[in-house]
């Protein structure tokens, strides 16, 4: 079980005055634990002491802007692999039981791509598992990580720390598949518009989707247990 994980998921989450009171007890999980390097460390104490010091206000303004009128940046994993087609809602299906195997409930409202709430899970698991299913989307959070460095934000540092923990490098062909997806600007309402519009990113020959999604989905569906998915993982 991991305190980082579910420390960096409410990092990741909507700016609320619960996470705000909670910052100091967020940075004491994070580095009492050392799942993050040091020099990861000291840039999420930079966000989290944005926590501590800035108007609950100008952290949900930020976090708005940044994470919800910025599709390139959307923390729905599977938007950026499958977008709006019925596939992202089969693999959201097929997430959402893997989370109740593992115990985790989530409300009906809820999109069992989002993030944070993957983070939550992970930090259900023992730690080496959760790094195996932390690899699985890591072209994602690659490119998140490449797309926010831009923003000059302290919110990269938890994009850094994950691939950080992670240990691995991304796919280089996932990740160049995703770089061809638009950049979009906030402020620029027509390119909102047409980035809306485009197709979803695929990786690969054909609709398969993005291959480390399918592999975990696909072993998901065969009936391994969240230990056994780690271990294919790692083979």
């Amino acid at each position: 079980m991991s305190n980082t994980y579910k420390a960096l998921s409410a990092l990741l989450s909507y700016p609320t005055q619960e996470i705000k009171d909670a910052a100091a007890e967020i940075r004491r999980a994070i580095h009492d634990e050392k799942l993050t390097p040091a020099w990861a460390l000291r840039q999420i104490d930079r966000l989290i002491d944005d926590f501590e010091t800035l108007d609950l206000y100008e952290l949900q303004e930020r976090y708005v802007f940044l994470f919800d009128r910025t599709r390139s940046l959307s923390l729905y994993l599977f938007e950026h692999v499958h977008g709006e087609s019925r596939d992202r809602g089969q693999a959201m299906v097929d997430l959402k039981t893997l989370y109740a195997q593992g115990g985790l409930e989530i409300g009906s409202n809820e999109l069992p791509d989002f993030l944070p709430l993957f983070l939550e899970y992970l930090s259900t698991l023992p730690v080496e598992e959760a790094r195996a299913l932390l690899n699985e989307p890591l072209s994602v959070i690659a490119a998140l990580k490449e797309r926010i460095e831009k923003r000059n934000t302290p919110y990269t540092s938890v994009f850094r720390a994950l691939e950080a923990i992670a240990g691995e490098a991304p796919s280089e062909r996932e990740l160049e598949d995703l770089r061809k997806a638009p950049d979009d600007d906030p402020h620029d309402l027509e390119g909102l518009d047409a980035a809306w519009e485009d197709q979803p990113v695929t990786f690969g020959p054909g609709d398969a989707g993005c291959p480390k999604v399918s592999q975990m989905l696909d072993r998901m569906n065969a009936g391994e247990a969240p230990g056994d998915i780690a271990r294919t993982a790692r083979s």
